[in-house]
C-alpha cells in the first residue's frame, strides 16, 4: 500500500462492514428494506502520541477496537429493527450525534462480558484439558515444562476452531461471515489504488495478512513462547491444583502483553511478508481465515464499498470540520458515493 494513503481497517457486523481510518469510524448496514444506512463520524483520540510507540499501542489499540467494535455492532443490531422505511436521500440533512455516543456505556458491558466468556474458553478450557490429558496419560507435565504450554496452545487452537466451526453453521453467522469476506477485497481494493467499484472489489482475495482472526492465531504461538519462559521463572515450585491456578492467574496477567507482541508480529509481517518467498509465514492464519471469511454476494460488497467510502471521506475532510457524528439513509450505493465522494461538499 502506498504510504500517502492512510491506514484503514475493518470488521464485519450484523449485515454490514464498519471501517475505522486514522481520523474517524464509519459504518455501512443494509437494512431489511433494501436501504443502506451510514453512520460516520470522528474517534476521539485516534491521533494519540501511543500510536508510535512500539507494545503500548497493541493494548491500546486492542482496547480500543473493541469497545468501537461492539459500539458497531449494537448500531447494525438496531438498524435490523427499524420498522418504518426512512425516505432515502443523498442529501437531506443528516442527523447529528456527539462523537461518543448514547451506547458507550453498554458497549464497556459488553465488552466485559466478553472477555471473561473469552478467558473461560480460550485460556482455562484449554489449559484444564492440557493437564487432565497430562494425568490421564501419566506424562506428568509441570506446569512450567514447555511440552505442557504446547498441550496447551494445541488445545486452544481445537477450542478455537471448533468454535468458528460452530459459529459457521449459524445462517445469521454465514452471512457475517460473507460481509467479512466483502471488507477485506474492500480494503485490498484501496491498498491497491483501484476505483472502488463492485467489479473491482469482487476481484480481490478474501484472505488479509491483517485480520483479526489471523491475530488470534498469533497470539496462540506467542503464548506458547511466553509461557514455557516466563512461567518457570514467575512459578518455579508451582504444582498441583494451587499450581494450575497460579499459572491461569499469570496467564491472564500476561495477555496484554502477549496482544501487544501479536500486534507488533503482525503489523511486521503484514508490511514485510505479505508477498516473497517468506508469505509462506502467513498461511496458518489464511487457513484460519477460510473458516471466518465467505465470497460475499455483490449487495453485500456495496455496503463495504459504502463503509469505505464513507471512512475515505473522513479522512479528506480531517481538521478541516464535519467535527459531528452523522447517519444517513441511502436508496443506493449511488447515493452513498454522490454523498462521500471525493469531492463531495460538505
Amino acid at each position: 500500500m502506498s504510504e500517502a494513503r492512510p491506514y484503514i481497517g475493518g470488521q464485519a457486523v450484523i449485515e454490514g462492514v464498519m471501517m475505522r481510518s486514522p481520523s474517524g469510524l464509519a459504518v455501512a448496514v443494509r437494512r431489511p428494506d433494501g436501504q443502506i444506512v451510514v453512520r460516520e463520524g470522528p474517534v476521539a483520540g485516534s491521533s494519540g502520541a501511543w500510536r508510535k510507540w512500539p507494545l503500548a499501542r497493541g493494548v491500546v489499540t486492542l482496547v480500543e477496537s473493541m469497545s468501537l467494535g461492539y459500539r458497531a455492532l449494537q448500531f447494525s443490531a438496531d438498524q435490523q429493527m427499524v420498522e418504518e422505511a426512512v425516505a432515502p436521500s443523498s442529501t437531506a440533512a443528516p442527523t447529528t450525534t456527539s462523537g461518543s455516543g448514547p451506547d458507550a456505556g453498554g458497549s464497556r458491558v459488553m465488552m466485559f462480558v466478553s472477555l471473561l466468556f473469552a478467558v473461560g474458553l480460550f485460556v482455562a478450557l484449554p489449559q484444564g484439558l492440557a493437564a487432565g490429558l497430562s494425568r490421564l496419560l501419566g506424562w506428568e507435565l509441570g506446569v512450567g515444562d514447555f511440552a505442557f504450554h504446547a498441550l496447551t496452545g494445541g488445545f486452544k487452537l481445537l477450542v478455537l476452531t471448533g468454535y468458528m466451526l460452530f459459529l459457521g453453521r449459524i445462517e445469521e453467522m454465514r452471512r457475517v461471515f460473507q460481509y467479512h469476506g466483502a471488507e477485506h477485497k474492500t480494503i485490498y481494493a484501496y491498498e491497491a489504488g483501484l476505483p472502488l467499484s463492485v467489479a473491482n472489489v469482487k476481484a480481490q482475495s478474501a484472505l488479509h495478512p491483517r485480520c483479526g482472526t489471523t491475530f488470534l492465531v498469533v497470539v496462540v504461538v506467542l503464548s506458547i513462547l511466553v509461557g514455557s519462559v516466563v512461567t518457570p521463572l514467575v512459578l518455579p515450585n508451582a504444582e498441583g491444583l494451587g499450581g494450575q491456578l497460579q499459572t491461569l492467574a499469570l496467564r491472564i496477567a500476561l495477555l496484554p502483553l502477549i496482544a501487544a507482541l501479536g500486534y507488533e508480529l503482525q503489523r511486521f509481517s503484514a508490511r514485510y511478508l505479505a508477498t516473497g518467498p517468506l508469505r509462506f509465514v502467513n498461511y496458518p492464519g489464511f487457513l484460519f481465515q477460510k473458516i471466518t471469511t465467505r465470497e460475499p454476494d455483490e449487495r453485500q460488497i456495496e455496503v463495504a464499498i459504502a463503509a469505505m467510502q464513507s471512512a475515505v471521506w473522513r479522512e479528506t475532510k480531517a481538521g478541516v470540520g464535519a467535527e459531528d457524528e452523522r447517519t444517513e439513509v441511502f436508496g443506493s450505493l449511488d447515493g452513498v458515493l454522490a454523498r462521500f465522494g471525493a469531492h463531495a461538499a460538505e
